[in-house]
């Protein structure tokens, strides 16, 4: 099959899978008192935006956890990094840790240069590790950004599949997490669907990202294996509401 009739079967799962789980979520509406499955694979979709030959919401990043071995990461767990500090946070309320959530590195990165930012978070790129100040004052300096990154988010729809299996480099979820990041790219290679000229991921700093149209960067240069389609369409079939 060619990539554009995968795509157009990936995108018919992700119709199913919306009519099972009644439809996408936002962040902002959700708990981890909702019944999450506690492993799986998230699909962000980018609001107001389609893919070019239909009405189908176009996906713009594709993510898992615990796919290191030993790992208990929970899928709420990496949906709440994504989500960052809620109203209750004393310091840092509707703030986030980006440097826990690649996501909100990569958008907070996007926002920084299209807005000509780099003086006022000069550490935003570095790890703990890497940063010689004090990590109080530091996240003080980065907290305006953490809440626009966490505005940004936490309106992107999203949906996501069960798949529980064992963590691990082989595991399920990573199979479809990688295969569907391959799939979706349009790094390298004739786009298809491709990104609204608006879209801020065009300021990223990376490459991946500008020209793949995904928040991702892992896998967006590798090739897929149509053969994970049908691994998707049985993770589909086992997805119900939270």
């Amino acid at each position: 099959m060619t990539r554009r009739a995968d795509l157009d079967r990936f995108y018919d799962l992700l119709d199913d899978l919306a009519r099972r789980v009644g439809g996408p979520r936002k962040l902002k509406e959700c708990t981890g008192y909702m019944d999450w499955p506690d492993r799986g694979v998230y699909f962000f979709l980018a609001p107001g935006e389609t893919r070019a030959s239909t009405d189908q919401s176009r996906v713009t990043r594709v993510g898992t956890h615990a796919v290191s071995a030993g790992s208990s990461t929970t899928l709420w767990d990496r949906l709440k990094q994504h989500y960052g500090t809620g109203s209750g946070s004393s310091n840092h309320p509707h703030g986030g840790a980006h440097r826990a959530s690649v996501y909100r590195k990569r958008v907070g990165e996007a926002i920084i240069e299209k807005y000509g930012l780099r003086e006022d978070y000069p550490d935003w790129d570095e790890r703990w590790s890497g940063v010689d100040r004090g990590r109080a004052a530091v996240r003080d300096e980065e907290y305006a950004l953490e809440r626009r990154v966490s505005a940004f988010v936490r309106e992107q729809p999203f949906l996501w599949v069960p798949l529980d299996d064992e963590p691990g480099a082989d595991s399920d979820r990573r199979v479809l997490e990688r295969n569907s990041i391959a799939l979706l790219s349009n790094f390298d290679r004739e786009p298809v669907d491709p990104r609204r000229t608006d879209w801020i991921g065009r300021h990223s700093r990376s490459r991946a990202i500008r020209e793949s149209g995904l928040w991702n960067v892992d896998h967006a240069d590798e090739q897929y294996d149509g053969g994970f389609l049908g691994l998707f369409a049985d993770a589909v079939d086992d997805a119900t509401p939270p």
